[in-house]
């Protein structure tokens, strides 16, 4: 614990943190005002075919605009979460003290499960933040949509939670990343666009692929870990998509490989 504390320490007393914070706030209302304006103006009608007017509608059962609107900010806190997590990594390389760092705790899988630590405590308290503002914002915004708060549905709570475990899961595999790229900056370039153009572009040849080859190529889309996380925290399972436990699966065998190699990389890596 004395490990994980010196790791939170360097955390907050570098002004990155409130960097980030900064950015997320706008982006977290960004995502709430969008998703409340697609339920508000999305009906079955507009969908271009059978199949997708059955997904369309199941979308808009109550249950699941309120496990969409009440884990609002996912995909920018996990975005925000990544980042932080790969620079109390890459930061020891960046200041130049990992060297000191190291001769101080020689045993160094001490080290990196105290980051895997601080960084898990990163994403429960981002999960928090987004969850507590969700649960002010949102009931306003269900009785505007004349669904209901929902918050008497299991299903509602079991997507928060899962939420929470999407974050825990995303905060490892940032600092198991980090571990794979040294440079700070290279890291924060790579990791956030890889996140942000990477689901569109992935989006993208999917759909390419599920319309000219096959239709199981769309299916697939959930092996990338933005995806996973979506497809965790969806209310009920829906139609066409894979079960919500396989998202879970993907995200956790990430999770374990980069926390893995992350920790053999770092017991073996020369870091004079």
């Amino acid at each position: 614990m004395k490990l994980v504390n010196a790791e939170l320490f360097k955390l907050r007393t570098t002004s990155i943190w409130w960097i980030m914070g900064l950015v997320l706030l706008p982006l977290y209302a960004a995502s709430v005002l969008a998703n409340w304006a697609q339920y508000a103006n999305t009906s079955p009608d507009d969908a271009a075919g059978t199949d997708q007017a059955e997904q369309v509608r199941a979308a808009l059962e109550p249950i699941n605009v309120a496990t969409s609107m009440y884990t609002s900010g996912q995909y920018f806190g996990i975005l925000i979460l990544l980042l932080l997590s790969a620079i109390i990594v890459t930061s020891e390389f960046f200041h130049l003290t990992a060297t000191t760092t190291f001769l101080v705790t020689p045993k160094r899988e001490a080290v990196i499960l105290a980051k895997f630590g601080a960084a898990v405590v990163v994403g429960v308290l981002l999960w928090l933040l987004t969850t507590v503002i969700n649960l002010i914002v949102v009931p306003p915004i269900m009785s505007n949509l004349d669904l209901g708060s929902q918050l008497g549905e299991g299903a509602v709570w079991r997507a928060i939670g899962l939420n929470l475990l999407a974050f825990v899961l995303w905060a490892v595999l940032g600092v198991g990343l980090g571990v794979l790229i040294r440079s700070q900056l290279a890291a924060t370039l790579i990791l956030g666009i890889t996140y942000v153009v990477g689901t569109a572009a992935v989006g993208l040849i999917f759909f390419l692929l599920t319309r000219y080859v096959a239709d199981w190529f769309d299916k697939l889309q959930v092996l990338f870990p933005p995806n996973a996380s979506q497809l965790m925290i969806s209310g009920t399972d829906l139609p066409g998509n894979p079960p919500r436990w396989v998202g879970a699966a993907v995200l956790i065998g990430y999770a374990i490989v980069t926390g893995v190699i992350g920790t053999m990389i770092t017991k073996r890596r020369d870091i004079s």
